[in-house]
């Protein structure tokens, strides 16, 4: 059996650009068409899902190198990772059963791009020539090799996601 692969778009910008927010809004609306959306939110820092004392921070504190909290209604998984991984080895070893993943915080990876660009902020843009940029949603028109979106226009955007990456399945 041939598995098909979730498609991939980033969703980046400079840090305070808006990019939560415009997740958010695609999540919804692709949500709101009847897709299954999975996000992927990159964090440099590291994070902290585990608090001292709770049951799952002990397991870990005895050697656990993976702990899964499992309720009726969520489950998390909680494991050491030898590496920063990239998105196709998150989405093929974590994520199943959805149409798209719309991953925030990678900003260098070869896969389809909006970027999210506030004029007013006077930074430079994120995305160059090559560097599979799609779309370009912003605060206002600027010139761009991609297509243009107001950063409120979640349904034009998803219209693109839908079109390019979800037809066969929409």
């Amino acid at each position: 059996m041939i598995v098909a692969m979730i498609p991939i778009v980033s969703i980046v910008g400079m840090s305070n650009s808006g990019k939560t927010t415009l997740v958010e809004k695609l999540v919804a609306e692709l949500t709101r068409r009847g897709f299954r959306v999975a996000t992927i939110k990159h964090n440099r820092h590291g994070f902290e899902i585990d608090h001292e004392g709770k049951d799952s921070w002990r397991h870990k504190q005895a050697g656990a190198v993976a702990t899964v909290l499992a309720s009726p209604g969520r489950i998390a998984l909680i494991e050491d990772a030898a590496k920063d991984y990239d998105l196709i080895e998150i989405r093929d070893l974590y994520i199943r059963n959805v149409d798209i993943i719309l991953a925030e915080g990678y900003k260098k990876n070869p896969h389809p791009k909006i970027e999210v660009f506030r004029a007013e902020l006077m930074r430079e843009r994120l995305c160059g020539p090559g560097e599979n940029l799609i779309a370009l949603a912003g605060d206002r028109p600027v010139s761009s090799e991609a297509l243009w979106f107001d950063w409120n226009d979640a349904a034009g955007l998803s219209d693109l996601i839908v079109e390019r990456f979800l037809s066969k399945k929409g």
